[in-house]
């Protein structure tokens, strides 16, 4: 007679041979070194991300599940999801710094289905939206201005009192509040105050020492410096004449 500890058993084989079975399947898949926004400089430089680029492989029919799943789209984390289960090399998909995702998932894309993506702009001239399409693979890049230190991190010191702050740029770990968007963006980012990094230290300092004008100004700060993919291109009008114009980069980005 079988024991239900058997059939316990022989399904967990079962599910490990699967899962091996997939692994060497999708080892097998083609590959692509993919750099980093940052070039690597954002992260400490024990982390594998320092060396600026991941191993990415190309995406699969399958793997279309993934970006037409409802619940991972109105959740947000769609991009994620997808981005866990292409890049290959053995990182936390929350290391990633945010700037850097951006070009990932724009890679991923290309990977997956060619690099020409189809906009909708509103000619300045005329008023009317026209359809254009540009090369996802052509998009400049806004380098990073200045070095961070050996974590990964700037130092910015307040122009109107003696206080210098350390900061880093927002990854996966960041906690995101929609009722505190503010707050929380400075708790997600600011790591030291005066060579303190204690908790207690920032949080006291947030609260009560940290003035609106000031953050405003940090804030300015942080995102000059943090480096994007620019979105800004030239487009020609209607009439021939050209314009810059800002598009969109949403979950349509995978979709025809």
């Amino acid at each position: 007679m079988t024991k239900v500890t058997d059939q316990i058993s022989n399904s967990a084989i079962i599910d490990l041979a699967k899962q091996q079975f997939d692994v060497a399947q999708k080892s097998k898949m083609p590959t692509n070194i993919v750099h980093l926004t940052s070039k690597g400089l954002v992260y400490p430089e024990t982390h594998p991300l320092r060396k600026g680029h991941v191993n990415m492989r190309y995406m699969s029919a399958y793997d279309e599940d993934i970006i037409t799943n409802e619940s991972y789209v109105s959740e947000g984390i769609a991009f994620n999801m997808l981005l866990a289960e292409l890049i290959i090399d053995d990182i936390d998909i929350n290391d990633i710094a945010d700037c850097d995702k951006d070009g990932l998932i724009i890679n991923a894309r290309i990977l997956g289905y060619g690099s020409e993506y189809p906009v909708t702009i509103t000619d300045p001239k005329t008023g009317k939206s026209i359809e254009r399409v540009i090369d996802l693979a052509s998009l400049p890049a806004r380098e990073l201005a200045i070095t961070p230190d050996s974590l990964g991190e700037f130092s910015y010191t307040l122009t109107d009192a003696p206080t210098t702050i350390k900061f880093k740029f927002k990854n996966g770990h960041s906690k995101e509040s929609k009722d505190k968007p503010l707050s929380t963006f400075l708790y997600s980012v600011i790591t030291e105050v005066n060579g303190d990094r204690t908790a207690a230290a920032i949080d006291k300092f947030i609260k009560y020492e940290f003035r609106p004008s000031q953050s405003k100004a940090f804030r300015k700060h942080y995102y000059e410096i943090v480096p994007r993919i620019k979105t800004e291109l030239q487009f020609e009008g209607e009439t021939g004449d050209t314009f810059t114009s800002t598009f969109q980069l949403g979950t349509d980005l995978f979709w025809f």
